[in-house]
């Protein structure tokens, strides 16, 4: 394990939709403009990306709630965003591979955490577009968690395997849970949720396992084993208000479920035969469980390898519908409202997105938003949704009520998109 404390180079493509070079027009008059923008762009990057930085770091003080961050998976970079201004305001580089990243944030809103699929596990400060601290904690890692108090930060490796935990102010490390099973092998670990009372579930994909690690006294953390769940957890999900954990199964036709207000714990194995049916069917992109929509008593879940979205009961967790759609669904968003849910597809249908309405299960929208529409996310009240559409390097931005197109803002191969209000839920 490395770590460099750096100051990331920072780009800024607007403050307030206009960009760096425009920003001296009502300092300086438009007869200087077009020499002033010249001299600008003339010089090096990296001095253009300082005055950048400098430039957002004097802003006056703003609020964190509007804020979010959209990962540029190709660059290793991330954009902040503003969700109230519609306007990128900073770009932050340096973040290594961040083709499967996954971001969560403080409780008070200021500081993203970057999982990268490198292993990287980078501290980024919003308001001032500056990485606090990178550390190269594993060879491969697919995502993470923080703990409910925000003092703990959870990576989940897949290479080497197993968990490791981290004091989510200087990154310092603290802990290491190795995914040990059968011969003492290692595991790779998905799925990691944060549980109430600084607890975190995770998934073994290889062993086939759910643990329980409780890190509410202190010393080593306690980890409990819960068995067996099926053959190979591909990914796990926790319902909002902190009760039901359920890790979607790559091997076999179901789900496993662990009912956290039951004592003692046990894994159940619910809605078999759910997903692939009964023939072996391809699936392009693996479904993300994160993105299951709640709506009200209901779980909008996407099949895997199926064009089509199931409805549970999200206390019995019986199928109670389906929906038909374009293709194989990836992401299942529902609106906060919860009223309508929208999804994404995998390839070759991906430029798609529908919105289902959530009562009646019909199709209540299409849209076409571009090539690879790779993430959705509603802000905090549902009033828009930003898309990623990566292969058209742009985010897209709709009014939700109404569908229609508000705005559009560069990017480059965007994926996700994660605003702040996330800090406020569980398991997000």
């Amino acid at each position: 394990m490395h770590a460099v404390d750096t100051d990331a180079a920072v780009a800024r493509p607007s403050q307030r939709g206009r960009s760096p070079v425009d920003r001296p027009r009502a300092e300086i008059g438009d007869a200087q403009m077009k020499p002033t923008r010249r001299r600008l762009l003339a010089l090096p990057p990296a001095l253009l990306a300082a005055m950048a930085s400098a430039a957002y770091a004097a802003d006056p003080l703003r609020g964190t709630g509007t804020l979010g961050v959209v990962v540029e998976r190709a660059s290793g970079s991330v954009l902040i965003c503003d969700t109230a201004e519609r306007a990128i305001l900073a770009r932050v580089e340096g973040l290594g591979d961040l083709s499967h990243a996954a971001i969560v944030f403080s409780p008070d809103q200021r500081f993203a955490f970057v999982f990268g699929r490198d292993g990287g596990l980078t501290k980024i400060d919003l308001l001032t577009a500056r990485i606090v601290r990178r550390v190269v904690q594993a060879g491969n890692a697919i995502g993470g968690a923080i703990s409910d108090d925000g003092e703990l930060i959870a990576v989940s490796n897949y290479e080497p395997g197993g968990v490791r935990l981290f004091d989510a102010h200087g990154l310092e490390p603290l802990h290491v849970i190795p995914a040990t099973y059968g011969d003492g092998k290692l595991s790779k670990t998905v799925g990691l949720v944060d549980l109430p009372g600084r607890r975190f579930m995770v998934s073994l994909y290889d062993a086939g396992e759910i643990w329980l690690i409780d890190c509410s006294s202190q010393g080593q953390p306690r980890v409990t084993n819960l068995g067996h769940a099926g053959e190979l957890p591909y990914d796990g999900y926790v319902t909002a208000d902190g009760r039901h954990y359920l890790a979607g199964l790559f091997g076999e036709d179901g789900l496993a479920h662990v009912d956290l207000w039951q004592e003692p714990l046990k894994i159940a194995r619910v809605l078999d035969g759910y997903g692939k049916g009964a023939e072996k069917l391809p699936v392009y992109k693996m479904p993300h469980l994160e993105g299951w929509g709640e709506t009200g008593r209901s779980l909008m879940l996407p099949a895997v390898g199926r064009h089509e979205v199931i409805a549970v009961d999200n206390e019995t967790f019986a199928e109670t519908g389906r929906a038909a759609v374009a293709g194989q669904p990836v992401f299942c968003v529902a609106e906060p409202g919860g009223r309508h849910v929208w999804v994404n597809f995998a390839p070759p249908d991906n430029g798609i997105v529908q919105v289902i309405e959530a009562r009646t299960l019909k199709i209540a929208a299409e849209l076409r938003p571009g090539p690879a529409v790779l993430h959705m996310e509603f802000t905090p009240k549902g009033r828009e949704v930003w898309l990623s559409v990566r292969d058209g390097d742009r985010i897209e931005i709709y009014e939700t009520a109404s569908r229609r197109k508000l705005a559009e803002l560069p990017a480059q191969k965007p994926s996700g998109i994660f605003f702040t209000a996330r800090a406020n839920r569980i398991g997000l």
